[in-house]
Formats: C-alpha cells, sequence, structure tokens
C-alpha cells in the first residue's frame, strides 16, 4: 500500500464517517431527539439493533454503531455486541467461498454479541470503563433556526451560500464524484460502492438543505472541528503502520504453526483494526487448512475498519472494547478447536 493509497483511504473513510455523524446529528434534531431517545431507551433493544448493524457485510454498520456511541446513545455493551458480530470486509470473501458457512456463522456471532454485550454492561456498570470518556451529547436548541427542512428558505440558502455551506457542499460533490469515478472506495460497483456514494450523497443533500445555524453548531463546531481531523489522522496512522508491518513479518510462515498457536496468533492480529491481515484465515480456511475455530476467534476480534473511528474518540474505550472481544475469541475459538467443532 503506498502513501496515496493510504491517505485516499483514509479521506474515503473519514468522509464516510463525518457524514454518518452529520446523519445521526440530523435525525436527532429533525425529530427532537425522539428518534435516538427511542434507540436509546431500552438496552435489550440496543443490543438487538447494534448486533444486527455489524452483522452486515462490511464496516458500514460499525461506522454507524460507533457514531451513536459516540453520542451518548449507545452502550458500552452495545458496541461490544456490534463489534463481535461483525466481520469486516472479510465477510464479503467469506460469502464468496464458503456462503452457508459465513452466513451460520455471522447469526451465531450476531447472538453471542447479545450475550457478550449485555454481560459487559453488568460487569462494567459504575465503573471508569462504563463513562464516555469525552462529553458528546447530542443537542436540540430551542430555537426555530434549528431545523432540519426550512420550508421556503433553501432555494435562498442555495443561491446565496455561507462559507461553511459552499465548502462542504464543493467538498461532498468532490468526494461523490471520486466514488462514481472509482478514485475512491472499491475499483468495481457492488452493494459497498453504491451504499458509500448513497450515503455521501444523502450527507450532500443535508448540507444543502439544513439552514446556517444547523451547519455552523452541529456540523463544522461538533463533527468538523470535534472528530473529523483526529479521525482522519488516526486511520491513516493505523492503514501506514499496517502496510509497514506487512512489510518486515511474513505472515504465511508464522501461521504455519500448530493450531493453538495459530489460534493465539489470530486473536492478536484480530487488535489491528484493519481489514486485510485477516483474510489469510479466511484463505485458509477455504482451502481446508484451518480449523474453524481459528476462523470464528478470528471473525470475533477483529471488525476491519469498524473501529477506527473509535479509536479517534475515545482510546479506553476502543482498548476496553478490544480486550473484551480478544477474551470472547480466544474461549471461544478454543472450545471449537478443543472439541474438534467444524474440523
Amino acid at each position: 500500500m503506498t502513501i496515496t493509497d493510504i491517505l485516499m483511504k483514509s479521506l474515503m473513510i473519514t468522509s464516510f464517517v463525518a457524514v454518518m455523524m452529520l446523519v445521526v446529528e440530523y435525525v436527532n434534531v429533525g425529530s427532537q431527539g425522539v428518534a435516538l431517545r427511542a434507540l436509546g431507551g431500552s438496552r435489550a433493544r440496543q443490543y438487538l439493533v447494534a448486533a444486527t448493524l455489524g452483522a452486515l457485510p462490511g464496516c458500514l454498520g460499525a461506522y454507524l454503531v460507533v457514531a451513536l456511541f459516540a453520542h451518548g446513545r449507545l452502550t458500552l455493551g452495545a458496541l461490544v455486541a456490534a463489534t463481535i458480530a461483525t466481520s469486516g470486509d472479510e465477510m464479503f470473501v467469506m460469502l464468496a467461498l464458503f456462503p452457508s458457512t459465513a452466513i451460520a456463522m455471522t447469526v451465531g456471532l450476531a447472538i453471542l454479541g447479545v450475550a457478550a454485550g449485555w454481560a459487559t454492561d453488568r460487569a462494567l456498570r459504575g465503573t471508569a470503563a462504563d463513562r464516555s470518556e469525552d462529553c458528546c451529547v447530542l443537542e436540540v436548541h430551542e430555537t426555530d433556526n434549528c431545523r432540519c427542512y426550512p420550508r421556503g428558505a433553501i432555494w435562498s440558502q442555495l443561491r446565496r451560500p455561507s462559507p461553511h455551506r459552499a465548502i462542504f457542499t464543493v467538498g461532498l460533490v468532490v468526494v461523490v464524484v471520486a466514488l462514481v469515478l472509482g478514485v475512491l472506495g472499491p475499483p468495481a460497483w457492488g452493494w459497498k460502492r453504491v451504499t458509500l456514494t448513497g450515503v455521501i450523497g444523502l450527507g450532500l443533500f443535508v448540507v444543502a438543505t439544513v439552514p446556517d445555524h444547523f451547519l455552523d453548531e452541529h456540523l463544522w463546531r461538533h463533527v468538523v472541528v470535534r472528530h473529523v481531523p483526529r479521525i482522519f489522522l488516526w486511520t491513516a496512522g493505523v492503514l501506514g503502520s499496517v502496510a509497514l508491518l506487512g512489510h518486515l513479518v511474513n505472515v504465511n510462515h508464522l501461521v504455519a504453526q500448530s493450531p493453538w498457536l495459530v489460534l493465539g496468533f489470530a486473536g492478536l492480529l484480530g487488535l489491528i483494526p484493519e481489514s486485510g491481515p485477516h483474510l489469510i484465515f479466511v484463505t485458509l480456511y477455504a482451502q481446508g487448512a484451518l480449523p474453524l475455530g481459528t476462523l470464528v476467534a478470528s471473525s470475533i476480534v477483529q471488525d476491519g475498519h469498524g473501529m477506527l473511528p473509535l479509536l479517534a474518540h475515545s482510546k479506553r474505550a476502543f482498548l476496553t472494547v478490544k480486550l473484551i472481544n480478544l477474551m470472547v475469541g480466544l474461549v471461544v475459538g478454543a472450545l471449537l478447536l478443543a472439541f474438534a467443532i467444524g474440523g
């Protein structure tokens, strides 16, 4: 992966996460906080929704869960449920190579995620890990200007855009064009590229229609100033470190060890918030050279790029979730290996 590849991938991830945060703000303001309060009202509902979003192929569902957690709308346990359920971009490959096993494993991980999420909240309730490191509350201002769709004012806003509206509009148009042309995101059209383009397009609609108050208070001061720089820098830093590691370590040689060593290695490699290194386990399993327990452990611990935004938001929450997932992954993987389940 070249420096250009790292920067372009970081830009794509940051753009998507920023738009998802914007959409969360938009829904919260548009419903006067009702929609997201409904999501956060029941912990059981949080676990189910988070695990369902995490089970979606790719990292998009995980991004949304992290955005909701960063805004204080989901518990740490719900975040654990999503990260255990997700397998990142590797799920696309698994669906192509062994679809029936991939689907069954995803359902099992979602159920496991709900249980682990409930246990996490029970075990950590009242501790430092259960509290948000950063105060990041979604606000709804008591003003007529804090509206999502001001009828009669949209056309005048577009004819004489404020500096922030002009910057955001041009920036998102560039991202959409880059996605359509394949400069950003997946090189070929598919579900992931269509989703990315649609989400950024939705962000463009929001930017074009909301009042200046929304842009200044909710988008600029909250999302852009507070989150975007950290997300981009952490994403680029992690992707660069993974690329360097790939040049220094022969992963294929390390995998050719005993099943228990491979299991431990899969768990440790899963700590890396990146899609790519974990594909070695998917490939080996598809070739019949790896037991199911190791693949499951890898899928539990790793979550593709989904945790990169959390690393920028709260390093304590990132480490806590990763350690919980590592423990769950190694225990479940060891049980599957010990009883020779799945080969």
